[in-house]
């Protein structure tokens, strides 16, 4: 069964509950400004539309940080809605809460359009999958939409139960279309050579990813702070790497299947004494005793991009190194320009790597940028089944 989008329903008078992901960085500073807009401004496609295609109110749902179940006015949308009715010029009406009394006198009043229900996890009965909670939620409109793949992977009210008490009135929005249909061409049928490249902390976090890639790429490339237990599951030297046993234990496992010979690892680093010491070159693959790899060297970076250039199908998740600090950045910026500059069809797939690819300054080159970290290795791991998308697909029983 095909997913329903927004554009196949009619809007016309009716009641919208959106679910969005307006999960947004804030200043530290205590001000609650945004420092990123990015998923804001990701969602306005699908606001527009609603709006202009005679819906008589959109009623937006979202949650903003870890409140755990708990009012937390650190983790409050407040933001979200002066941002939005900035940008889109009307009238943005934060409620109390998702259940608070005011949200019935807003629906009743035809000159409100827009209402922006605050943090759905406040409520512990979100993150709980709460039957009620959802059904309350669902009572506000005619019409679910989901527009937030950045969460689309979790069984919570406002992304799977509710769409429960939507039968044949549950549509996915512009965003959810755009990168389902992008990671699709990564699991159903992508252009070969495949090729993915694999970063970040743990090989624990990304051990299913990382066997399902194995089967279906061509070739994998490992780097960050990921690579050290390869390597030392291969006798190598990584001095004080981040290198726990259950992870070295992992990559040995993943080294014993019969397609462990599509891995290639780094051939030297960029190394220091801390996280905060100068870098240092390591022109071999063994790191001395006493040193942290930090980044992949330059020999590394070329390896990869002559095993790149040939790539139809390029999948990037987890950076190279601790990019975050400029003295180790080399390795990940480097990579990012060889997608930018490839051929292929490129993803980033969520995470750190779309901050490291933003911050190379290529972000406009690249095919597709996903707004979900997890949410896009769970496609990817899960050919696609996420919860919040099957229960689009199928319903709920």
């Amino acid at each position: 069964m095909a997913l329903k989008y927004i554009d196949e329903i009619e809007l016309k008078d009716k009641k919208v509950i959106a679910r969005f992901d307006f999960n947004v960085p804030l200043a530290k500073d205590g001000s609650g400004a945004i420092t990123d807009t990015t998923r804001v401004d990701a969602a306005l496609p699908t606001i527009k539309y609603i709006l202009e295609h005679g819906a008589s109110k959109l009623i937006m749902l979202s949650h903003l940080g870890r409140p755990k179940g708990e009012r937390n006015m650190k983790f409050t949308l407040e933001p979200v809605a002066k941002y939005l009715a900035e940008v889109l010029e009307q009238d943005v009406i934060l409620t109390e809460s998702c259940v608070s009394a005011d949200i019935k006198n807003h629906l009743q009043n035809p000159k409100v359009k827009l209402i922006l229900l605050e943090n759905c996890r406040f409520h512990k009965e979100e993150e709980g999958n709460d039957a009620n909670f959802a059904k309350t939620l669902a009572s506000y409109a005619d019409i679910y939409c989901l527009d937030a793949f950045g969460t689309a992977h979790r069984k919570h009210a406002s992304t799977y139960e509710i769409i429960r008490y939507f039968p044949n009135k549950a549509v996915g929005g512009f965003l959810l279309r755009k990168e389902v249909q992008a990671l699709s061409q990564i699991v159903t049928n992508p252009a070969h050579p495949f090729a993915a490249i694999l970063g970040g902390a743990k090989v624990a976090d990304k051990i299913k990813v990382i066997e399902e890639l194995s089967t279906k790429a061509d070739a994998l490339f490992i780097g960050g702070a990921m690579a050290y237990p390869f390597l030392k599951a291969q006798g190598k030297n990584v001095g004080k790497s981040l290198c726990s046993d259950e992870d070295v234990a992992l990559a040995k496992k993943i080294l014993a299947l019969p397609q462990a010979g599509k891995i290639t690892l780094p051939v030297d680093h960029v190394v220091s004494d801390s996280l905060e010491g100068a870098p240092e070159a390591c022109p071999n693959t063994d790191i001395p005793e006493g040193k942290i790899g930090l980044d992949i060297g330059p020999k590394t970076v070329e390896l990869y991009k002559s095993k790149l250039q040939s790539a139809k199908t390029i999948l990037w998740n987890g950076p190279m190194g601790m990019f975050e600090n400029k003295a180790f950045a080399s390795g990940t910026f480097a990579i990012a320009k060889v997608l930018a500059e490839s051929s292929a069809f490129t993803v980033i797939g969520g995470g750190d790597s779309v901050k490291a690819v933003k911050k190379s300054g290529v972000a406009d080159k690249i095919n597709h940028i996903s707004t979900g970290g997890g949410a896009s290795l769970e496609f990817i791991e899960n050919a696609g089944a996420l919860p919040g998308i099957t229960a689009l697909k199928f319903g709920l029983n």
